[in-house]
């Protein structure tokens, strides 16, 4: 008798993503606690020693709530349980940067970064479902963000992989109870002073009841065909920018005025970051103003973008730099 289908599932996802490592390579599991991680981390104790590989596991105590601590350990005992070695616990402090949903997530990915590099881990596999994903793309629709944000989480980023987002939470929690688990359940994520927790308990379900049922796996589709739509936009302007490039951080502005506005904006913030303004700071807004120094130009003054760089516009060329080197020419 084989295990239970939804068991099936989650192994299969996770010997699909293991199947293209070196053998003896390590691969991390990133765990929570919560059912979707303790799944993953399950499956992936099954599955790695099946295609030759070593398996660890790493839980992050963010210090957010009473007892994490002790929650971390007991976490650790879990992955040593399930055979995952190395396995352990990093305590993060999280800032209040970007509020505190960006905060923790910030503070979360630096300590598996950290953690990844002193393994020398190959790959660090995340528990993200379906249903995050959707979550996901519909937070990306109330920011007003263009396709790549409405893109949501890809299955790969560098080390991390998501080998759970084909399927839902549902399944998955069915598979860690199946496999004789026994998930923490984060109080924050039904915490309604958090958005993705206000989506995910009111507004997700409220689409289902009006739209009828599949919401969940529409919102993930529309994700991935954004995805490759926005690679292939940004693999253009990477094309795009090369060609415009002058000397330094300067571009014909004939060039980018012939370039579609999509890719000319990808073009723009591309630039933008090269000349030294921190991407997590650089808006919709800021591109604007420099897409109206190349499209729509009276002789106006530069565009101020964050950490202090100007974009103006000179003798056909635009110019990206430090404010007080710009000398605000035209």
């Amino acid at each position: 008798m084989g295990p239970d289908p939804a068991v099936a599932r989650v192994r299969s996802a996770v010997r699909a993503e293991l199947s293209e490592l070196s053998r003896g390579a390590l691969v991390l599991v990133a765990c929570s606690g919560g059912a979707d991680s303790l799944a993953l981390a399950a499956a992936l104790a099954f599955e790695a020693p099946r295609a030759g590989l070593r398996a660890g596991g790493v839980t992050v105590d963010h210090g957010l709530q009473e007892g994490s601590a002790a929650r971390a350990a007991r976490i650790v005992e879990t992955l040593w349980g399930l055979g995952l070695d190395p396995a352990g616990s990093v305590a993060v402090e999280v800032g209040a940067k970007g509020g505190p949903e960006a905060a923790a997530r910030e503070a979360r990915y630096a300590a598996l970064d950290k953690t990844a590099a002193e393994f020398g881990a190959a790959a660090v596999l995340v528990g993200h479902t379906r249903d995050d994903q959707a979550e996901t793309v519909l937070l990306g629709l109330a920011r007003g963000s263009g396709a790549r944000s409405l893109a949501g989480m890809p299955a790969r980023s560098g080390l991390y992989r998501r080998p759970l987002l084909g399927l839902g939470r549902a399944e998955v929690r069915r598979a860690c109870l199946a496999m004789d688990l026994t998930p923490w359940d984060d109080p924050h994520n039904t915490d309604p002073a958090y958005t993705r927790s206000r989506v995910r308990a009111s507004l997700l379900p409220a689409m289902e009841d009006t739209l009828g049922p599949g919401v969940t796996e529409a919102l993930a589709r529309t994700a991935d065909l954004l995805r490759a739509d926005a690679e292939a936009l940004d693999e253009w302007a990477v094309r795009a920018q090369a060609e415009a490039r002058g000397v330094g951080h300067t571009y014909e502005v004939s060039v980018l005025a012939g370039l579609p506005r999509a890719v000319r904006g990808r073009v723009l913030r591309r630039a933008a970051v090269e000349a030294g303004c921190p991407a997590g700071s650089l808006a919709a807004v800021h591109v604007t103003a420099m897409d109206r120094l190349v499209t729509a130009w009276h002789g106006q003054r530069g565009a101020d973008l964050p950490g202090g760089i100007v974009a103006f516009r000179r003798y056909g060329k635009l110019h990206l730099g430090p404010a007080a080197a710009a000398g605000q020419g035209r």
